[in-house]
């Protein structure tokens, strides 16, 4: 049976549904999968979350969907596409993904941010889903902890819908709320 579709707009779910689509998604154990066949994938994932094969713009977001759940981070800080039988290389230019909507319930301490990935998966920021804060020379970027090792970009819009939250409090410094963990807005040390 094929799954579900992603959901393309938080908008119309509740937060009670947003968790269950969490906690349906089931990942294929990639950590446990150590194949002695590698090479490169001759794939990349561009800064804005498009998926390339040889050059060209995978099309079928199914495909790209399923790509990402096969992705892992190395320890020496690449990605690999991993299976039981092969694990090959893939090019990442920053994160390889984006969260691309947000969704926010309630106020303060009792907030949820429930994020909206480019993949159509959804993530709720918390202590195992951490947002956290890089400065560069062009600026702050901001990103959500997917799963282990790997991280998803927080797109502009969605970032200034979050600097709105958190400027509206006194916090110092400025900061956000989710699932009782508070994220300062400041690069870490």
């Amino acid at each position: 049976m094929p799954a579900p579709a992603p959901p393309s707009d938080l908008s119309t779910l509740s937060l009670a549904q947003i968790a269950q689509l969490v906690a349906d998604r089931k990942l294929a154990p990639v950590d446990s999968w150590n194949p002695a066949r590698c090479g490169d994938s001759a794939m990349r994932i561009a800064r804005d979350g498009t998926w390339y094969h040889e050059g060209a713009p995978i099309n079928r977001p199914a495909m790209v969907r399923l790509f990402a759940g096969i992705l892992r981070r190395e320890p020496d800080g690449g990605y690999v596409l991993v299976t039981p039988a092969e694990k090959l290389d893939i090019a990442v230019e920053d994160a390889p993904f984006v969260a691309v909507e947000v969704k926010v319930a309630g106020e303060g301490p009792d907030t949820t941010l429930a994020f909206r990935l480019n993949t159509g998966d959804v993530v709720i920021a918390d202590a195992d889903h951490p947002l956290h804060f890089v400065d560069r020379a062009d600026g702050p970027h901001p990103y959500l902890t997917v799963r282990t090792g790997l991280d998803a970009l927080i797109a502009r819009p969605v970032y200034y819908e979050l600097a709105v939250i958190a400027t509206a409090d006194d916090d110092a410094p400025p900061g956000l709320w989710s699932a009782g963990c508070f994220f300062p807005m400041t690069p870490a040390a």
